[in-house]
């Protein structure tokens, strides 16, 4: 199991959290998916067969791309 975390800046609202967590907690293999409109970052945490390239193209498809991993 992985975890990653992106900085998206396109959050800015409740809904922007809430496509979120849904889009990406739809994909196969996502364990938990936390966004946070404040920081702008996404946690996700993730098995196989998501892997980040998936989880990127996901959330540049759905118009939140992410600008970074955040290594913590």
């Amino acid at each position: 199991m992985t975890t990653v975390t992106y900085n998206v800046p396109a959050i800015h609202c409740g809904h922007c959290i809430h496509t979120i967590e849904t889009e990406v907690g739809e994909l196969q293999g996502i364990q938990s998916v936390k966004a946070d409109e404040t920081t702008k970052k996404v946690e996700i945490t993730f098995d196989t067969p998501a892997s980040e390239q998936t989880i990127k193209a996901l959330l540049a498809e759905i118009n939140y791309p992410a600008e970074g991993l955040i290594t913590l």
